[in-house]
């Protein structure tokens, strides 16, 4: 058997505390969304990658190179925690600069943007997510994956995620998703859209705010 170095996958700790984003994601659903749910997909993935190459491979690398099983969790893995670090109690509530005008150019405002990204979220049938994603040049996509889709698989660096599997709002809304994903937009903080944006641009007039955005670049 191939020699592989182990490489832990771990469980991100939230960026604020359970209760910090009430009311409109409440503490019992972080619990349940974060501590079990997320959980989960990075105790499945320890298992299924153990005594693999995949285990000295960074999560982004397992994501590309995998299928089946291993795609479906390490991608959830990666997905749940771009999404929790994209929400703050204090967000910012607009973006502006290099984002704002990227936005106006593509879709006419932030105002058609979120109904797009929305109506996206509503259509799509069972459970995935709707993602907000630019490619090199700075052009913006929206489009609903299912499942565990990322768009790290077509070389797109994601902005925005909507989860939309139950279990990120059924909780607090039951099966009212469109109540949930009203929600989301209560909480998302600009500021990391922006700063991922600038990190795909790799613009010098970005760089003071490379600290706060993921990449698996």
């Amino acid at each position: 058997m191939e020699n592989v170095s182990p490489k832990k996958i771990y469980l991100t700790p939230l960026p604020y505390s359970k209760s910090a984003l009430q009311p409109y994601i409440s503490e019992e659903t972080l619990h349940y969304h974060h501590d079990l749910h997320h959980a989960a997909y990075v105790n499945r993935l320890d298992e299924l990658i153990e005594g693999t190459p995949f285990a000295a491979m960074s999560l982004c690398d397992i994501i590309r190179h995998s299928d089946g099983a291993v795609f479906n969790n390490a991608a959830q893995v990666w997905n749940h925690t771009f999404y929790f670090s994209q929400l703050a109690p204090s967000p910012k509530r607009a973006p502006e600069g290099v984002l704002l005008e990227a936005i106006k150019q593509e879709f006419g405002g932030v105002e058609e943007l979120v109904r797009t990204m929305t109506s996206h979220a509503m259509q799509l049938f069972g459970s995935g997510w709707v993602w907000l994603s630019a490619n090199n040049k700075g052009q913006l996509y929206i489009e609903a994956r299912s499942n565990a889709g990322t768009p790290l698989v077509d070389d797109l660096h994601p902005l925005i995620a909507i989860d939309v599997w139950e279990h990120a709002y059924y909780i607090d809304h039951r099966n009212a998703r469109a109540k949930g994903i009203e929600a989301l937009w209560k909480v998302l903080d600009w500021s990391v859209a922006e700063a991922r944006y600038c990190k795909a641009l790799d613009e010098k007039r970005c760089r003071a705010r490379e600290q706060r955005a993921e990449s698996c670049l």
